[in-house]
């Protein structure tokens, strides 16, 4: 089976679940269960080859521009992770079935599981670092959904945002590692990373990646400092934590250590950083755990303390401990995972998993008993059972590390954690089911249905069979995936079996079981100090940080988004002015190249035009009115600049947007007083105006800078012109590049556009029903009014000239391809001429004679445009592509045909209903559709009531 439809399968299984629960919680379950089931089976299609040492890829190259390549492969050590996510997911989905209760959203939980165990089967079969990432965040995504899915629990819902928090920060600062990986390597492929070992180490970013992919590492599997997050989760379900804490989630970080190893183990920081992290976190989960009453917060705990004991052996650096490390990862995996769903049977069956409420349980429920019983043991490190193997393994390797030039250090604080790890899984048995039978359990204790026990049980037998026989059982699968580890090379010496002689590891071992004995006998008095010990709560120095952080952003935030659009432009100016100025200081700048042309007469006079248009502007923008005069007076220029520069496209384009955006603005004044108020003092003044002359000064240097000089490469235009007319039909270059080269660009652009003017009308369409409507309309004017609002001359002009812009509209637009013009300008022309209407002869007359609705025109233009994208795909070129060819017509003459012409009109029809669109919500204060125009709505400013009819209202709505 393809990589590619293993990593799917759960993702598109999620949707099943879901949809099946009305058929029924079985119905729900299996339809899980077959998913994990499929994705499993595909696993073992390829488990021959890996197992043969060969490495399965698939790979679809994506973005190769940026280095972003869909890329699996599967090695040893992704098909042992995979084969864990996988296998005892479908343990999770049988005992998930009969844990829930009726009142539980059964299809919903399995939705959130498939999609969570999705995303860590990405994150094992990624050959992209990029794509990792992806899948990587999607863990802490759908891990919370997965915490807080009781969300009628406070503690879930805080359980699940602490797991984001944390493991999210942590995804974000390896995200940044990662990042310096691949630009170290100069690729984002895994396969190609794993073999620049010297590259990487040689590299001066070689420490910053290091403790960046190690944060994201760290926090994921819950390692000291960070290990706070996961006792809390425990807020889940039990189905959950069992799945967290054996299968994925925090071994998603022990996975990318594994991983990663080949490149960047082996060093000092490596060692100090890894080992020491992993071996506080092993004595400090365990001693934690040991005072613990809640039998899934001591589990979580040893939980803890166990990925502290991988980490530690991944940071020893050396093959054996690595090997020792991928050994423990399967034991771990299924002992933890039947001990917590041994605590989700007594939860079940006694309604507490409070320690001190327990105990005598062993012969009321016997089967849970031998299940617990086995797996603590395991856990303990008892032999013949499989923990034994791995923790005399890890005792071994302890012996032979030395840590600030001690060889006592390491195997002390080793020997410390094993000793506690003994001691709460013995307290696991003694306390819950050892001792007197009680008579206040708060339920009835008795073992459940075998739906429950089931998974469980298979899970320690297991661990037995692994115990008695694991160079057979396992032995295969820790040889690949610890060679995938160590990258290739002479494998170390190892043998899996219980009785290795009398080697210092035993003794320890030995030391370890009989201490842990020992703590249990003297716990009671051992938690009484515990109790009385001054120690941090990482819960409120985790919510105290929070509230610090936050009110620090809100601090920022406030200070620099409080609404003034003026300091919003104050920063981004000072910002890019500083950042130029840096480049320039640190860069170098070559001697110019070009010689400076005479400036003719006429390009003076226009610039001086320009400039003091735009000083009157700044000088008189108080009256908003004058101020957009010269506004209107910019644009003219601009475009007589356009024109005088041979740019008559942009000419055109600009001269049209100017005349619509100027009718736009004088109806957006409308809403608005006539002055502005006086909001900045002196000192701001002069503030704002030595920025903007600074600004102003760098910008136009730059540009000179730019022109006097030649460019190294040659620009872009050059293969535009060369190829506007045999790739795209036109000799307009730059209409050729808006519908074929960037058509893509102007497709977002007119999607951007409608979005606006809806915008535009949603506003103006709450402002129908509020008195600010009531006084537009009862307002008296400033200045003298005519007398006649509708002068018969313009309405004369008007009706001649419509029919005359829409066929100069018409032939712009037919001529586009060639010359100047286009979908766009014409759009704009015909918008011209349908406001000269409005103009001349008032809203309430164009509205009761328009003929199209304007949200449609828009609508119409965008699904054009994209049609002629979408007819690319059905001849195998990418979106928009266009084509075009000629047809000869007798008795036309041979003409050329376009499909960019198609596209072109989407824009018109795109633009031409947007600008309609904002003009008419612009202008229907006056009237609502569906009354009628003889008989418009008035409004009473006195009051809020439905208005009644007025007659010096009805004038100025006509009027209007």
């Amino acid at each position: 089976m393809s990589l590619f439809l293993i990593a799917a399968l759960p993702f598109l299984g999620a949707v099943f679940p879901a949809l099946l629960i009305r058929a029924g919680r079985n119905a729900s379950a299996s339809a899980a269960g077959m998913t994990t089931f499929l994705a499993f089976v595909g696993l073992l299609i390829n488990a021959p080859a890996v197992m043969r040492g060969e490495v399965v890829t698939a790979r679809v190259d994506w973005l190769p521009g940026l280095g972003l390549n869909a890329n699996f492969y599967l090695d040893g050590l992704g098909f042992l992770f995979a084969g864990l996510i996988l296998g005892i997911g479908l343990l999770i989905i049988l005992y998930a079935r009969f844990y829930l209760s009726r009142q539980d959203p059964m299809g919903q939980f399995y939705t959130y599981l498939l999609l969570f165990q999705g995303a860590m089967v990405g994150i094992v079969l990624s050959d992209n670092i990029l794509l990792l990432l992806v899948f990587w965040e999607l863990t802490s995504l759908s891990s919370f959904l997965l915490i807080g899915y009781w969300k009628h629990l406070p503690e879930g819902r805080q359980g699940a945002r602490m797991a984001l928090a944390v493991t999210g920060s942590g995804g974000l600062a390896m995200i940044g590692g990662m990042l310096i990986l691949g630009n170290i390597v100069g690729s984002y492929d895994l396969t190609v990373i794993l073999q620049n070992k010297e590259l990487i180490q040689a590299s001066p970013l070689y420490l910053p990646a290091l403790i960046l992919i190690l944060l994201g590492a760290f926090t994921k599997s819950a390692q000291f400092p960070f290990h706070f997050w996961l006792p809390h989760a425990m807020a889940a379900p039990t189905p959950v934590s069992a799945y967290l804490h054996s299968a994925t989630m925090v071994k998603a970080g022990l996975f990318l250590m594994a991983r990663m190893w080949p490149v960047l183990a082996g060093t000092d920081a490596w060692f100090y950083i890894v080992a020491t992290t992993g071996l506080i976190t092993m004595v400090v989960g365990a001693v934690i755990a040991l005072f613990k009453d809640d039998l899934k917060a001591l589990l979580a705990f040893s939980t803890v303390s166990h990925l502290g004991l991988i980490t530690m052996l991944l940071g020893f650096g050396t093959k054996i401990a690595a090997v020792a490390a991928i050994f423990h990862i399967i034991n771990h995996a299924t002992f933890k995972a039947a001990l917590f769903m041994s605590a989700g049977i007594i939860d079940h069956e006694t309604h507490t998993r409070d320690i001190k409420r327990l105990g005598g349980l062993r012969h009321l429920m016997p089967i849970t008993f031998g299940i617990a019983a086995i797996a603590a043991l395991s856990m303990a490190g008892l032999p013949p059972l499989n923990g034994f193997l791995s923790k005399e393994m890890m005792l071994e390797e302890t012996v032979h590390t030395t840590w600030l030039n001690s060889p006592y250090l390491v195997p002390g604080f080793a020997l410390l954690g094993a000793l506690f790890s003994a001691a709460y899984s013995f307290r696991y048995i003694a306390h819950v089911f050892l001792g007197p039978e009680r008579g206040d359990y708060p339920a009835h204790p008795h073992d459940p249905p075998v739906g429950l026990w089931l998974a469980p049980a298979f899970l320690v037998l297991l661990v037995v069979l692994i115990g008695l026989n694991s160079a057979t059982i396992v032995g295969p699968l820790v040889a690949v995936a610890s060679d995938a580890v160590f990258g290739g090379g002479k494998p170390p010496y190892y043998s899996l079996k219980i009785w290795h002689g009398f080697t210092p590891a035993l003794y320890m071992s030995l030391v370890a079981t009989l201490g842990g004995v020992a703590l249990l006998m003297g716990h009671r008095w051992l938690e009484r100090i515990w109790n009385a010990l001054p120690r941090p709560e990482a819960k409120v120095i985790f919510d105290s940080v929070i509230r610090a952080l936050t009110g620090l952003s809100q601090t920022i935030t406030n200070s620099l988004h409080n609404g003034v659009v003026s300091r919003y432009g104050m920063i981004f100016v000072v910002f890019t002015v500083g950042l130029a100025y840096y480049a320039y200081a640190t860069g170098t700048i070559g001697l110019p190249t070009r010689i400076s042309l005479e400036a003719p007469l006429l390009p003076i006079i226009g610039w001086i035009c320009l400039v003091g248009a735009t000083l009157a502007t700044v000088y008189f923008h108080r009256n908003r009115l004058l101020a957009l005069v010269l506004i209107g007076v910019v644009g003219l220029i601009v475009s007589m600049a356009f024109n005088y520069l041979s740019a008559p496209d942009l000419a055109l384009t600009q001269i049209s947007v100017e005349v619509v955006t100027m009718i736009l603005l004088l109806l957006s004044l409308n809403f608005m007083p006539t002055q502005t108020p006086v909001d900045s003092s002196m000192a701001r003044k002069v503030r704002d105006t030595v920025i903007s002359i600074v600004a102003g000064l760098g910008t136009g240097a730059l540009v000179y800078a730019l022109m006097m000089r030649d460019f190294a490469f040659p620009s872009i235009s050059e293969f535009h012109l060369a190829n506007s007319y045999k790739g795209g039909g036109g000799t307009n270059v730059v209409n050729v590049i808006l519908v074929d080269f960037r058509g893509f660009d102007t497709f977002g652009e007119i999607i951007v556009l409608g979005i606006a003017a809806l915008v535009i009308f949603a506003l103006t369409e709450s402002v129908l029903g509020t008195s600010v409507r009531a006084r537009l309309l009862n307002r008296k004017p400033h200045w003298p009014q005519s007398g006649d609002a509708h002068p018969m001359m313009m309405v004369v002009v008007t009706r001649v000239m419509m029919p005359m812009a829409l066929m100069v509209a018409a032939y712009i637009f037919f001529r586009g391809h060639n010359q100047p013009g286009g979908g766009f300008i014409a759009g704009l022309i015909a918008a011209i001429a349908y406001l000269m209407q409005y103009m001349a002869s008032g809203f309430t007359w164009a509205a009761e004679r328009q003929r199209f609705y304007y949200h449609a025109t828009i609508g119409w233009g965008v699904l054009i445009a994209a049609a002629t994208g979408l007819g690319a795909w059905f001849n195998k070129v990418p979106f928009l592509t266009s084509d075009y060819g000629y047809i000869h017509i007798p008795p036309f003459e041979e003409f050329e045909w376009a499909t960019a012409m198609l596209f072109d009109t989407g824009v018109f029809l795109a633009v031409l209903g947007a600008v309609m669109l904002a003009l008419e919500s612009l202008s229907r204060f006056a009237w609502r559709p569906g009354i009628a125009s003889e008989h418009p709505m008035d409004i009473n400013p006195a009051r809020d009531d439905p208005p009644e009819e007025s007659t010096s209202v009805n004038t100025q709505e006509k009027e209007s």
